[in-house]
């Protein structure tokens, strides 16, 4: 197992839902872009950040935070 620094990563994006969450995470994986996915969900609140400040967002190192940004854009014209 390939030990991962994750202090050094970066908030890229935010999400908008689950799918768009699931969508990102597969084709980031295939192209080996590192990353993870926190859900904003709480069940203390019951999801009511996810309301106002989008289902989760997608964090890795900033030197891949454009890419991203252009796979998440052309994956929301769909």
């Amino acid at each position: 197992m390939i030990k991962v620094d994750l202090s050094t990563y970066t908030k890229a994006c935010i999400l908008e839902n689950q799918i768009e969450a699931q969508i990102a995470d597969d084709f980031l994986t295939k192209q080996n872009i590192p990353h993870y996915i926190k859900s904003f969900y709480s069940e203390a609140y019951d999801g009511l950040f996810q309301l106002s400040s989008g289902w989760g967002a997608l964090y890795a190192p900033p030197i891949f935070h454009q890419e991203i940004r252009e796979v998440i854009n052309d994956l929301r014209k769909f």
